[in-house]
């Protein structure tokens, strides 16, 4: 009994949240549209399964009996942080009805589906129903785990803990302001974007975007791409962690940074170190999701800092343009690396929230972090979202909206029931410039981003992050790796430095 019970517990919960994985994978990839009915029936039982088994007499029994045998460990025992964590959000989780969190989990798979037909079809009042629903589950989980300020900051925090609405707000509002000015200088750039929108076929584009993954450290012994509607990227332990992307012919750099951004996740959890292999440090108790990231927005530092620092540098160009060239001779003969370089970081206002340049980038999470705050505390109408979508991004990018395909229908979020999410994307911007500017001040890492030699910069990612899976919170990971807090200091003056290549 005692401890060793306890691990045992939560392995069997975590090799259950794994098929979960496994079986969202499949939905999301290869499952033939007439199996959705049955998988979200099959996601739903497994999903009420573990909820069981993280709620249950048997595992809560385990942590009382692996307390009793660490009484006298000290605070900064592994196995008594593991038993502590799992205590504390297995005892949020019971807080949200049992019937919830299936109910939840079956609409999940369901409105995906719905989301995926609507979308093609560009008919948002076909997953309309299905979005009503969602939000009525996410407001009942809201009030269950509970809030102090806003119901927004109850889902926000099942993502990132600790962050509120109103940090956010104000966290926004900083970035914003040094944004703007950013955004009306690299406008005036010379930068040509056609190059990027001439025929590249997409076979080409996969063989191109794997190989740098691989380059910058992706392992696809341990992994594999597949095409999605959305790219994601999803593990079954650090042994089998999955990427997808999405490739137009048409629209080149969309292919090769959505790959490069999933493998920056993929890394992660490849990274994570086996020891924590079925573990609570691999287990969301909460979300129920088998994951090895501190925090969501942890998660996408990594993704955006392979995706931008490393994939948008002029370095990274200067050294894999030819290659590039190579690969795709008719296409790129007459282009240079310079105005290659230029043209995938280009900043110019777009509808696509997931191949905006970086200075528009964190305006689209902003437009849809206020849409679902205002959704969250019921002063929107699902019915009347199209409209309001097409308001915020005419005020916050200055554009017209043609389709609810190509606007509020666009992200998978809110079909996946991930309502307080988007943030993350932002936070993880943020932290992507702490790390890699702390990661570059290791002689051996700025050496081989000169060279093309990435395996120092993952290490020290590896080392710095990825190894300790959930064990360490995403403050813990920033302060320890990079002597900060969260802070927008670095990622402002990466974008700087970037204006002021772009319009020189």
């Amino acid at each position: 009994m005692g401890f060793h019970a306890f691990e045992e517990q939560v392995a069997r919960l975590n090799d259950v949240l794994c098929a979960v994985n496994l079986l969202t994978w499949d939905s999301r990839t290869m499952m033939p549209p007439g199996g959705l009915e049955a998988r979200s029936k099959q996601i739903a039982t497994l999903v009420g399964i573990a909820r069981d088994m993280a709620t249950g007499d048997a595992l809560q029994r385990s942590i009382e009996d692996a307390r009793a045998e660490l009484a006298g460990a000290g605070p900064g025992d592994r196995r008594l942080a593991s038993v502590e964590q799992a205590a504390a959000a297995t005892a949020v989780l019971a807080r949200i009805p049992a019937s919830l969190v299936r109910s939840s989990a079956e609409l999940k798979t369901v409105a995906q589906g719905a989301w995926t037909a609507a979308r093609a079809a560009d008919d948002f009042a076909a997953f309309a129903p299905y979005l009503e629903r969602t939000l009525d589950m996410q407001r009942e989980i809201a009030a269950a785990i509970g809030y102090a300020d806003h119901p927004y900051d109850a889902l926000i925090g099942t993502y990132e803990p600790g962050m509120t609405w109103a940090r956010l707000r104000t966290l926004y509002g900083d970035l914003k302001t040094a944004l703007i000015p950013l955004l009306e200088r690299a406008r005036q750039a010379d930068v040509r974007q056609d190059i990027l929108q001439r025929t590249y076929p997409v076979e080409r584009q996969r063989a191109f975007s794997s190989r740098i993954a691989s380059r910058f450290g992706y392992d696809f012994d341990r992994g594999r791409l597949d095409d999605a509607v959305h790219p994601f990227e999803i593990s079954f332990t650090s042994s089998d962690v999955r990427i997808t992307g999405r490739f137009r012919e048409t629209w080149l750099p969309g292919g090769l940074f959505a790959v490069w951004h999933e493998a920056g996740h993929g890394m992660y959890e490849q990274g994570v170190s086996p020891s924590l292999s079925r573990s609570t440090f691999t287990t969301d108790f909460i979300n129920l999701y088998a994951v090895g990231g501190a925090s969501f927005g942890v998660h996408e530092s990594q993704s955006r800092l392979w995706e931008n620092r490393v994939g948008r540098s002029r370095q990274f160009w200067d050294l894999h343009f030819s290659a590039l060239q190579a690969e795709f001779p008719e296409q790129l003969s007459d282009v240079t690396t310079d105005a290659f370089w230029r043209a995938v970081n280009a900043a110019q206002p777009g509808l696509i929230r997931v191949e905006a340049d970086e200075l528009t980038y964190d305006l689209h999470i902003m437009l849809r972090s206020q849409i679902e705050a205002d959704m969250v505390a019921g002063a929107i109408c699902v019915a009347d979202l199209p409209a309001i979508w097409r308001d915020h991004m005419k005020a916050s990018l200055g554009l017209d909206v043609p389709s609810d395909r190509l606007g509020v229908l666009q992200d998978v979020h809110w079909s996946s029931g991930m309502i307080g999410s988007f943030p993350t994307y932002t936070l993880g911007n943020i932290m992507s410039s702490q790390f890699y500017a702390a990661a570059c001040r290791e002689p051996g890492v700025a050496k081989g981003l000169e060279t093309g030699d990435y395996l120092p910069l993952k290490t020290w990612l590896t080392d710095n992050v990825h190894r300790f899976g959930r064990s360490k919170s995403a403050t813990q990971l920033l302060v320890d790796a990079t002597g900060s807090d969260l802070s927008i200091d670095p990622y402002v003056s990466d974008l700087s430095r970037k204006v002021d290549d772009l319009v020189a």
